[in-house]
């Protein structure tokens, strides 16, 4: 992480153990994503006037560059949080979910804005059901009549203009799907 871990324990003495633990959690999200500037830890322990079904209570806090996410606030009360690991697991759990949604959405924006590759169509083998992209760069890209999209595959010609979206196949580029431009 960028910025050190902060650990807090609220109506409760401070844990070497517990926050051993926290650290370890902590640095596991490092896995998921390296945005982390900032990871604030709360534990906070039951009310000492309740005598059954005290729940430990974690809140996690990460700042990430564009968002802050907070997990713990208004979850379930679930039993098995009377052992504080536990309510650590399933709080770092969450945290760990949210990151990973962060990180699809952060990778979704940066491939939106590059947009699909353009090309025109060089050749068509309407007996084999298969055509070949020609690429602005001159490389060649194999498409399956099943890949196009907007047009009949038989209403296709070539010097038609298309964008697709590439994969590699068993024998190299191939188009997963065709769009022709307008």
């Amino acid at each position: 992480m960028q910025l050190p871990l902060q650990v807090t324990f609220r109506h409760m003495d401070p844990s070497p153990a517990l926050e051993a633990r926290i650290r370890e959690l902590a640095h596991r999200l490092e896995k998921f994503s390296g945005q982390i500037m900032r990871c604030h830890v709360i534990v906070e322990a039951p009310h000492q006037h309740q005598q059954q079904g005290k729940l430990f209570e974690v809140r996690i806090d990460l700042t990430v560059p564009g968002r802050e996410i907070a997990i713990g606030q208004g979850q379930p009360a679930d039993h098995s949080h009377e052992d504080p690991y536990v309510a650590l697991r399933d709080a770092f759990r969450a945290a760990r979910r949210k990151l990973q949604d962060y990180e699809r959405e952060r990778y979704q924006q940066v491939k939106s804005h590059v947009g699909l590759p353009h090309g025109h169509i060089c050749e068509l083998h309407p007996a084999e059901d298969f055509g070949r992209i020609e690429t602005h760069d001159g490389r060649l890209i194999y498409f399956h009549r099943h890949s196009v999209l907007d047009r009949p595959f038989e209403k296709l010609t070539t010097g038609t203009e298309v964008r697709f979206v590439e994969e590699q196949g068993d024998r190299g580029p191939q188009a997963s799907t065709v769009h022709v431009v307008s």
